[in-house]
């Protein structure tokens, strides 16, 4: 039975990616800050293991990654992430604009976006080189690709998403010599509470989509930016 470890998995995007999952008979690990009734609910099907734990405390995650006891792990999906405070779905391109700099503020947004994908893959890369074929993918978006960026604003969650797509090529190189994929991917504009209701993407479709394109990777792959229906997307 394939092992996957989950964050974020409470709600969104990771919620829908554990269910899937579950459905398809994988054992879940879902590494979360709290629960929800919706993951509670998956819980009762013994597949899924839920591990609390503060995602930005270093020490915490080193214990939730000993609490896992499958001796492989076949895909990490590092689903948890922040926009910041505000709503990007009422204010647009007023949102972290020009102007609104707030150090604390980008400092929270990058200590999830960032900073815990880089501590989580390197507390589980033993485990991920230990699978028959290791897959680590990071939700990144479109608004970290400084190519596609045409309108400006948004400043701490681009650059946030910028850095992460950067540690995943990065990733794609250094375990790729272990054997492990390391992917960011882009979930698409999601109908979630962070994307909004305004978003193109049902939080079912952009899952499905993903777990495809996971399960279609290869060595090849290693650092690419691939969106939900398999595009590749410009850095």
């Amino acid at each position: 039975m394939p092992v996957a470890v989950i964050t974020g998995a409470n709600r969104g995007i990771g919620l829908e990616l554990t269910r899937q999952y579950l459905e398809e008979g994988w054992t879940v690990y879902a590494l979360i800050r709290s629960s929800s009734a919706a993951l509670d609910e998956l819980a009762g099907g013994g597949s899924l293991e839920l591990i609390n734990c503060d995602l930005t405390d270093d020490g915490q995650l080193k214990k939730a990654a000993a609490q896992i006891a499958a001796p492989a792990v076949d895909l990490l999906l590092n689903c948890a992430g922040t926009m910041g405070h505000g709503s990007f779905e009422e204010q647009g391109l007023k949102f972290q604009s020009f102007g609104s700099f707030d150090r604390e503020e980008w400092r929270r947004v990058f200590d999830i976006n960032v900073f815990t994908p880089q501590s989580l893959t390197e507390l589980l890369a033993d485990r991920l080189a230990a699978a028959e074929r290791g897959v680590v993918a990071t939700l990144t978006s479109m608004l970290g690709s400084n190519q596609l960026n045409t309108a400006g604003s948004l400043y701490g969650y681009r650059a946030s998403k910028a850095a992460v797509n950067s540690i995943m090529k990065s990733m794609g190189i250094d375990l790729g010599k272990r054997g492990v994929i390391a992917v960011a991917l882009h979930p698409g504009w999601v109908r979630t509470d962070m994307g909004g209701k305004h978003a193109d993407v049902e939080v079912v479709d952009s899952a499905a989509g993903l777990r495809k394109v996971v399960a279609g990777l290869t060595a090849d792959d290693a650092g690419a930016f691939v969106a939900y229906d398999g595009t590749r997307m410009p850095w």
